[in-house]
């Protein structure tokens, strides 16, 4: 089944939409930012990696195989303040796994969280997808609880299990399913 074409996604403060040309001094800005790269894949961002990053996003669609990378954008502005990415899984694409990055002046307010919810909501809802997981740095304790308070399950932490950055750390895995995430939201909802 092919993917739904893809808009955007809102919440109450934040926008999730494609990453497009003009966010790409935001991106670098914060991508840049020694503290926000802490737990990330990279080290060096510049202008170049972030225009290839976005100019690869343009034409995919989240749901195809491989990683689809969202702009987390403020409802009220719309300028950019962190990204979030789902990966299908190429084998079963019901299957996924999440990450997000945010700003670090946007940190600490809660949009993190808001942000993953969103997320989470659009790859059960729209997508339909049946698992997610996320996988965090064990040192990360700001990741960790935004993927808690989402409702996701530590079902693992594996010990100096990559070679990151100079040095060998763990990692945690997180997972959800589907389901589980319609009965939080209903039980909720219920509760309004």
């Amino acid at each position: 089944m092919a993917a739904p074409e893809f808009d955007r996604v809102e919440s109450p403060r934040l926008v999730l939409r494609r990453l497009r040309a003009e966010d790409l001094d935001a991106l670098v800005a914060y991508r840049s930012d020694s503290e926000v790269a802490r737990y990330q894949s990279w080290s060096d961002y510049d202008a170049e990696r972030g225009r290839k990053l976005i100019e690869s996003m343009q034409g995919r669609q989240p749901g195809e195989p491989g990683w689809f990378q969202f702009a987390i954008a403020l409802k009220d502005t719309d300028a950019l303040i962190g990204d979030c990415a789902l990966r299908t899984d190429e084998y079963d694409a019901r299957l996924g796994e999440i990450g997000f990055t945010l700003a670090r002046e946007h940190q600490g307010r809660g949009l993190g969280t808001e942000a993953v919810k969103a997320l989470l909501g659009y790859v059960f809802g729209a997508l339909n997808l049946h698992r997610v997981i996320a996988v965090t740095d064990a040192k990360n304790t700001a990741a960790a609880t935004v993927l808690e308070r989402v409702g996701m399950r530590r079902e693992g932490h594996f010990i100096e299990n990559i070679f990151f950055k100079g040095a060998w750390g763990d990692e945690f895995l997180y997972a959800l399913l589907g389901r589980e995430w319609v009965w939080q939201t209903s039980r909720i909802a219920s509760s309004k």
